[in-house]
């Protein structure tokens, strides 16, 4: 845990040992966790819609199938014949989240591996 994090959970503790946290409005009502106040209310109903269906933003679609294809690729032997193929759809969606604006950083497993050696070292 980063000390910053440290500092802040320490105060935090404290707070609640004093009882700074009893009289906070809302206090044990249930949490409104899916906030939609920052979409227009005609478009609200659907938003919903395509969310509870299972669609995503275009960008995250194509992340979604570039994290399949990457695992794919990981399971076939370089020789497969589907292997080139694979690769080519990848390198290709992979451009286009580059393009807009996407880190694709993910697909390399750089970042999963300096994540759980984070989580390991703490």
């Amino acid at each position: 845990m980063w000390l910053l994090d440290q500092w802040a959970e320490r105060h935090i503790r404290d707070a609640q040992k004093k009882g700074e946290f009893d009289d906070l409005p809302g206090s044990g009502e249930p949490l409104v966790l899916e906030d939609d106040s920052h979409i227009s209310p005609e478009l609200r109903a659907g938003y919903r819609l395509l969310k509870n269906a299972g669609c995503l933003p275009p960008e995250l679609e194509q992340r979604r199938e570039a994290v399949e294809l990457a695992d794919l690729l990981k399971g076939l032997r370089q020789d497969d014949p589907r292997h080139s193929e694979l690769s080519r759809r990848l390198t290709l969606l992979e451009l286009k989240l580059r393009q807009a604006g996407m880190n694709t950083d993910f697909l390399h497993g750089e970042y999963g591996e300096r994540l759980m050696q984070k989580l390991n070292e703490e």
